[in-house]
């Protein structure tokens, strides 16, 4: 796992937006911003578990697009919280092009 996705998952998920630690959310912005896809399967399995409530800024579509580069995307254990919303996204947009159905 690279320095940056290591780094990522130290300081945790995502804050929602009105609560948010400004100093924390520039040093996931940094990190997010050097990410260089594609992302490992294992990056993905990791990085999807840092989703907040909503979209932080931006920085959960960023993580979004990168987790989509895994070489072995989309990964069925990472679909399974459906109470997240963005793995919702995730799963839905891997049922749109088709890649699983949605029974799986």
């Amino acid at each position: 796992m690279r320095r940056e996705v290591a780094e990522l998952v130290a300081l945790g998920p995502l804050a929602a937006s009105d609560a948010v630690d400004m100093a924390v959310l520039k040093k996931q912005e940094q990190l997010i911003r050097n990410l260089q896809k594609p992302a490992t399967d294992e990056e993905a399995r990791a990085l999807v578990k840092l989703f907040g409530p909503d979209e932080s800024f931006g920085l959960a579509w960023a993580l979004v697009h990168f987790i989509e580069s895994a070489p072995g995307w989309p990964l069925l254990d990472c679909l399974a919280d459906t109470d997240n919303e963005w793995v919702r996204h995730l799963r839905q947009a891997a049922i749109n092009a088709g890649l699983i159905n949605g029974d799986e």
